[in-house]
């Protein structure tokens, strides 16, 4: 891929691997079957020679529903390469969809020195943001509800006509996902300890982000001007935690200054930029850009806007990109200033507007040469992450229905979480899921950015959850739909008031009374229309039983489109109380007869178990 710049310069992508950005190839030859990637049902069925209807029945009796649209990943495909009677092999060859995994070569004289990436990391309330306030003169801490930073925020500065590009992360035990993400993106990490408080739980959780990272650190020793601050005391607790400093024999710099007073601020800043020239950075910046999604969140005005960490070339207004599964043109580019840029180098933040929706934080993107390019590229992406996501969410419920069997009395708290930004559904979502309540299990069913909608209320509504909007607002119209669903909204703008509220309501529920159990499943073979009494659905029983009188749902494609109950079962020509799996029979939904061949019947009842 090639496009000229503004200037005279190409922007070009050289990988050690052979990059591909069409459809999967697959293709026959001499009895194997030798493919690139995860392939369709319809694309698999036409390189066998095959009638999809063929695979798609195959995989259903395994437990299975897919259409010919489906992925099929290396296992499912090799299964049905030997059902047919063909080897098969897998060709590795790295698609433009898998950027993540492109080995750039750049060559020594294309390289040139980039701003260090610097993240700043310790424990909540020791002063990381106010020390940003201090480099940057900016009042940062004044904008933070509970004094407390509740997403990434990303800077640069020019120090000694040297640019440092700074990433501060929360400190609150919640944000362990976001300040893990901003280790992996970091050259230097800068360790915030308070001379007062000393080392802190999530004081060690940064050092092992950092190590974890293989970055250096530098560590400030903050508010020196504290009555009972002890610098010491700090120095001591880091070499239980084996970061030993220079003035002990290791090769760890500490810098001890006061963030509000902005002592020591410029000794720390030279620090920085020595440890950096040290580490001699380097990056290509003609070539198309590539880089990290540091935050995302949906704005009223803009639309969807991605925060991005360019890493390596350079990326332009216009250029069009692909940022985990979406895709878009850089419609304008701002820096933390909010000024408008035309390109940015490697190192560089910047805030975009232009995707088709908001991506996750902490996704990779990548710019392409064309907007059918990058289009494709996220479709392609999509379909994979969805293929990944089905299956584990199936082994996750799995266990989780396991377990419940096992402990017998497990009652669910469904909850949908929105938020002002990814990042912050991330940490609100990983927080609930680690209360732990006997009997009682949280379960966040949709965690995503973005106002509270009224799809977010049919949902809860469906699921019996509670929705909760952190720092977002229903409009008129959803709180009208929420209140015709009898659906409860609730708002929070700090996020341990949300973990204290959900725990409170969990420790006063009564366990259940009632525990559904499924009976038998039937699978709609063919369909009889009777004029006086409607349509009749052909079925084989493939799992369990069924009966005349339980109640039943009718599944198409996983979603349940009808719950009611069987007007009449029959083998043959008679009446039948119940039929068991293997046998035919024909099955008569009362009051319904919207039914599809491949429909399955699930039958249920509702049992007694102890209060």
């Amino acid at each position: 891929m090639a496009k000229k710049n503004n200037s005279t310069q190409e922007r070009k992508v050289n990988v050690s691997t052979k990059v591909s950005s069409s459809k999967t190839t697959s293709k026959v030859n001499n009895g194997v079957f030798v493919y690139t990637g995860a392939i369709s049902v319809n694309e698999l069925a036409k390189s066998l020679n095959i009638m999809p209807s063929e695979i798609i029945k195959y995989f259903f009796m395994k437990g299975k529903i897919l259409n010919i649209n489906s992925l099929l990943d290396d296992e499912m495909i090799g299964t049905i390469c030997l059902e047919h009677g063909f080897d098969f092999q897998r060709k590795e060859v790295v698609e433009a969809e898998n950027f993540e995994n492109l080995q750039i070569r750049d060559k020594e004289e294309d390289l040139q020195p980039r701003p260090p990436v610097v993240t700043i990391m310790g424990h909540v309330d020791h002063g990381k943001t106010t020390l940003i306030d201090a480099i940057r003169n900016s009042n940062l801490v004044d904008y933070e509800v509970g004094g407390i930073s509740q997403s990434i925020g990303a800077y640069q500065t020019e120090i000694n006509n040297k640019k440092i590009t700074f990433i501060d992360t929360p400190g609150h035990e919640a944000f362990t996902a976001m300040r893990s993400r901003g280790a992996s993106v970091t050259d230097i990490v800068i360790l915030v300890v308070a001379a007062d408080d000393g080392v802190m739980p999530q004081t060690i959780e940064a050092i092992d982000h950092a190590k974890a990272a293989n970055v250096p650190i530098i560590v400030a020793i903050n508010k020196i001007d504290k009555p009972g601050a002890d610098p010491s005391k700090v120095k001591n607790e880091l070499l239980a935690h084996d970061i030993v400093l220079e003035e002990y024999g290791g090769d760890v710099i500490a810098v001890e200054i006061s963030a509000k007073q902005r002592k020591n601020i410029d000794k720390l800043l030279e620090t920085v930029i020595l440890v950096a020239e040290m580490s001699q950075l380097k990056a290509n910046p003609n070539r198309y850009a590539m880089g990290v999604v540091l935050e995302a969140e949906l704005d009223k005005q803009e639309g969807p806007k991605a925060t991005l960490l360019i890493q390596n070339g350079t990326l332009k207004t216009s250029d069009y990109l692909v940022a985990g599964t979406c895709y878009g043109k850089v419609r304008r580019m701002t820096n933390e200033y909010r000024k408008v840029l035309n390109a940015a180098l490697p190192s560089t933040p910047v805030a975009v507007i232009g995707l088709s929706e908001v991506p996750q934080a902490g996704d990779r993107f990548m710019a392409f040469e064309s907007e059918k390019e990058a289009r494709e590229i996220a479709l392609r992406r999509k379909q994979i992450k969805e293929l990944k996501e089905k299956r584990m969410t199936s082994a996750a419920t799995l266990e989780d229905l396991f377990n419940m069997k096992k402990e017998g009395e497990i009652q669910n708290i469904n909850i949908i979480l929105k938020a002002d930004s990814t990042g912050s559904a991330e940490a609100c979502k990983a927080s609930l899921e680690k209360i732990n309540v006997p009997n009682v299990k949280i379960n966040v069913i949709r965690a995503t950015s973005g106002a509270i909608t009224e799809s977010d209320v049919l949902l809860a509504s469906a699921s019996k959850a509670i929705i909760y909007g952190f720092n977002v607002r229903p409009d008129a119209k959803t709180r009208a739909k929420a209140l015709e669903e009898k659906v409860e909204i609730r708002l929070q703008r700090i996020i341990y008031a949300l973990i204290e509220e959900i725990e409170a309501a969990a420790k006063g529920l009564l366990k259940p009374e009632l525990e559904e159990k499924i009976i038998g499943q039937a699978e709609i073979r063919q369909l009889f229309k009777v004029s006086k009494l409607g349509t009749i659905a052909g079925c084989m029983v493939v799992d369990g039983l069924i009966k005349a009188n339980d109640p039943i749902r009718l599944i198409r494609d996983g979603i349940i489109i009808y719950e009611g109950k069987i007007a009449s079962l029959r083998r043959g020509k008679d009446q039948a109380r119940e039929v068991a799996r293997g046998f035919e029979c024909g099955i008569l939904i009362d009051g319904f007869n919207d039914i599809k061949e491949l429909d399955i019947i699930e039958q249920y009842e509702m049992v007694e178990v102890k209060k």
